[in-house]
């Protein structure tokens, strides 16, 4: 099954989202081996937080015309801080439903993970547009937009899913010396709060610290730089998301776990090339981002990290059952 989205797409989506869920086509990486699963395992915390079941007012669903695209106008990355609440609680998104259920259930998924949901499901829910217009009253917390998300699916999708605990083989995301990061990551502490506009470094600058910081906090942005440079960053980020989002960007044939046992929140920016078939840009273009730093020798060097091959639990979803919106 061909689970990749139209190249088009994943550019609109980056543009909105700052980062989607589509930044990276979703059969790009070798499905991971998978042991016998264990029970599904309890409701996460943030659910519990979030305060149960809740619902939509009104929504509405429509099959996406072809060619036409409406850009959402809230946020659906996997951070939780992202500004997103629209004007008059009127919520607009255009995706496949697949992007839907990755954001009601917190997910960012892997390519296995992925192939994993739809082992048994037909194209239509990776590949065609549905057009959906939710209503919330009050000011629910974007996890609580989450749950009535999750009730929409149940309600119009008919979706049943559930979760598993495999022991699989992994990269495990450690420090290379126990307490001690790496140039281009502080804990977020350290680092300007939240509501406090930061410039990027002045070119050809040493100091240290991120040279990435996207405008709020809870966002990712990736900048493609020249000769196949890719610039990443976040502010105010768990580690547990930003292995989530490099288990995503990072092309490699094993998911990507977090065994760094470091607490809080951090900023972060990293900087590394990306594989392509293009020839590298020659002459003045090409300074200063034609160094051609792996993704792994950007972890080494700028944030103190390796990955280390592995088997460890990892929570994989999978859609048991799903049908066809009727349209209203």
């Amino acid at each position: 099954m061909n689970n990749t989205l139209p190249t088009s797409r994943v550019l609109i989506a980056v543009t909105v989202l700052l980062l989607s869920l589509l930044t990276r086509p979703l059969a790009s990486q070798t499905a991971t081996p998978q042991a016998s699963p264990t029970q599904s395992p309890a409701m996460p915390q943030w659910q519990i937080a979030a305060g149960g079941k809740m619902e939509f007012d009104v929504v509405s669903i429509h099959a996406s015309k072809p060619g036409e695209f409406t850009p959402p106008n809230f946020d659906m990355t996997a951070g939780d801080k992202a500004a997103w609440w629209p004007n008059g609680g009127l919520f607009n998104a255009d995706f496949p439903v697949l992007i839907y259920i990755a954001f009601a259930y917190k997910l960012f998924p892997t390519p296995a993970e992925v192939e994993s949901m739809l082992a048994h499901q037909s194209k239509w829910v990776s590949e065609e547009d549905m057009a959906i217009r939710m209503r919330a009253s009050g000011n629910p917390t974007k996890d609580q937009a989450r749950l009535m998300m999750q009730s929409m699916l149940a309600d119009r999708f008919k979706l049943a899913i559930h979760f598993e605990t495999r022991q699989v083989p992994v990269l495990a995301l450690t420090l290379i010396r126990p307490g001690k990061l790496g140039a281009k990551i502080r804990r977020h502490a350290d680092g300007p709060a939240c509501d406090v506009s930061v410039p990027p470094p002045a070119k050809g600058s040493l100091a240290k610290g991120p040279d990435l910081t996207p405008p709020g906090c809870g966002l990712w942005m990736t900048v493609p730089k020249p000769n196949h440079m890719m610039l990443d960053g976040a502010r105010d980020v768990s580690m547990p998301l930003i292995t989530a989002y490099l288990s995503n960007e990072a092309h490699m044939d094993r998911p990507i776990v977090d065994q760094t046992g470091l607490k809080g929140n951090y900023d972060f920016s990293l900087r590394y090339s990306e594989e392509s078939d293009q020839p590298a840009t020659s002459g003045a273009e090409a300074a200063p981002d034609s160094q051609g730093t792996t993704f792994l020798e950007a972890l080494k060097e700028q944030l103190g990290m390796k990955l280390v091959r592995t088997i460890a639990p990892v929570l994989v979803p999978v859609i048991d059952h799903i049908e066809r919106p009727s349209e209203n």
